[in-house]
């Protein structure tokens, strides 16, 4: 079937380009996509440390920490520095294997919101082994819709508007990541007489050296990519990493005003990484302790964010970087999407929840990373957090954020080639690219592409310009928005 793995491995390696006698240029052909080695690592660097916030996040939702813990049906609670390693692990392992065996600048980590439906929705209903089989057999079904070249199908169906959307509102997703992770943009308690939901930093005005950092941050980066600067993003990463140390030893501010990465000079280097959950895990375990729908309906839950959230993110990063074709189709599309189903069954395997493709490389391709060797630097680098796991939590979200913001704008920069007079497809894709980052969630953003775009083909009497697939999904995401009334008339708590 065409886009399945099977025809993927069938076709014939394309011929290295004339002088490719090297071997990084046989294997991921980096003069035929007009990148360098050296925008490779570059690249690579800068998307680590857009995305190395998860090896401390990661720990603290799954576990809650001290103060808060997150505890299983059970009582049992994770260890942070179990779930550090094998978040580190299963994102250096995974990342790897899509740099060589996708040949794009993806890198693969635990998936944000995955993570909180296991904390948060899953465990206290079943043991952590349990909801880990949960996050396995969510990976092998998503693994299985690659195979049969469902998947791909359903990409290539998808409408033109609403692909170019869906990299413009992750342009906007991830800049408002930026904003929020800096503290520029922060949420408003709910208090009476609060009339929007978000301010600007933490009080309605900016305050506080760390946000200082990250203006600074942000006008020191877009600068540099105005210039046209090669490193660009990286050089502000370290410079501004460099400044935060600095402001924070003579300034003397708490750590938590920094947030989850206050920049201090760590007591030890090296760390010895605990494995201790790896393997962990019972494939069908929570249909005994959960019942079969609590856990049917929590794995169409986890199937259908995974799903399209990797689609998203691999069909934004793949135009941004100018590797689509002529018809908008990825490279190599079914291997990728089955090594991102495969990081899902590994995240299970591991304990460290479902892992997908990160909106975060986009800040490596904005380096000029085009091939998959920038995920081999990057999944480096995460297999050296496994020891270095105290030299991670250096660089402060203030110092990494910027790079967000100007990546978002570099992805934003697609929406000129929309056509907003048509109003069928540019309702569509307006709303992919609002929902996207007013509801944190790039599933949701194609969601409400989706179920609009055959609502109005519907109504202005175009229903047969559909493709049957896109009506197919357009169903499961009806069935997406409303869980909750779903869950309620089968008596799902």
């Amino acid at each position: 079937m065409p886009g399945s793995v099977a025809a993927d491995a069938a076709k014939p390696a394309p011929a290295p380009p004339p002088g490719g006698d090297n071997i990084l240029e046989r294997w991921f052909r980096i003069s035929q996509r007009g990148s360098t080695p050296g925008r490779e690592v570059r690249g690579g660097f800068a998307t680590f440390f857009a995305m190395a916030y998860i090896l401390v996040l990661n720990p603290i939702i799954l576990s809650g920490g001290s103060a808060h813990p997150v505890l299983d049906k059970y009582g049992h609670h994770l260890s942070q520095g179990q779930v550090l390693t094998v978040t580190a692990l299963v994102a250096a392992v995974m990342t790897v294997i899509m740099g060589v065996g996708g040949n794009l600048p993806l890198a693969i980590a635990t998936g944000l919101g995955l993570n909180a439906v296991v904390a948060y929705q899953l465990a206290p209903k079943m043991s952590w082994p349990d909801a880990m089989g949960l996050v396995v057999l969510e990976g092998l079904l998503i693994c299985v819709l690659v195979v049969t070249g469902l998947r791909q199908a359903i990409m290539d169906a998808i409408p033109e508007a609403i692909k170019k959307a869906i990299a413009v509102g992750i342009g906007m997703f991830i800049c408002f990541i930026g904003l929020v992770d800096a503290g520029f943009v922060t949420r408003i308690p709910d208090a009476a007489g609060n009339t929007t939901p978000v301010q600007l930093g933490g009080s309605g005005t900016l305050t506080g050296w760390p946000v200082l950092v990250f203006c600074v941050g942000v006008l020191l980066t877009i600068s540099l990519v105005a210039r046209r600067m090669r490193g660009a993003i990286l050089i502000s990463i370290v410079v501004m990493t460099i400044v935060a140390l600095v402001v924070n030893k003579v300034a003397d501010i708490p750590d938590l005003a920094w947030g989850l990465n206050p920049p201090t000079v760590p007591h030890k280097a090296v760390s010895t990484p605990d494995f201790g959950l790896v393997g962990h895990f019972s494939l069908f375990g929570g249909f005994r302790d959960a019942g079969v729908v609590t856990c049917v309906l929590s794995v169409f839950t986890l199937v259908l964010s995974d799903f399209f959230d990797a689609m998203g993110t691999i069909m934004g990063i793949s135009s941004e970087a100018g590797l689509l074709d002529d018809e908008g189709r990825v490279p190599h599309i079914g291997r990728v999407l089955f090594i991102d189903g495969a990081a899902a069954v590994a995240g299970g395997v591991a304990s460290s929840s479902s892992n997908t493709a990160y909106v975060e490389s986009a800040a490596g391709v904005g380096e000029g990373a085009r091939t998959g060797l920038a995920s081999v630097v990057t999944g480096a680098l995460f297999a050296l957090a496994l020891f270095l796991s105290p030299l991670a939590g250096v660089v402060p979200s203030q110092a990494a954020a910027p790079a967000l913001v100007a990546v978002g704008f570099l992805l934003m920069a697609q929406v000129r080639t929309i056509d907003w007079t048509a109003y069928d497809t540019a309702i569509p894709a307006f709303l992919t690219i609002a929902v996207m980052p007013f509801t944190y969630s790039i599933t949701n953003g194609i969601g409400a592409g989706f179920l609009s775009y055959v609502v109005l083909k519907a109504t202005l009497g175009k229903a047969r310009e559909v493709h049957p697939l896109v009506w197919c999904v357009s169903v499961f995401f009806l069935a997406y928005f409303a869980i909750d009334p779903l869950q309620q008339a089968f008596g799902v708590k």
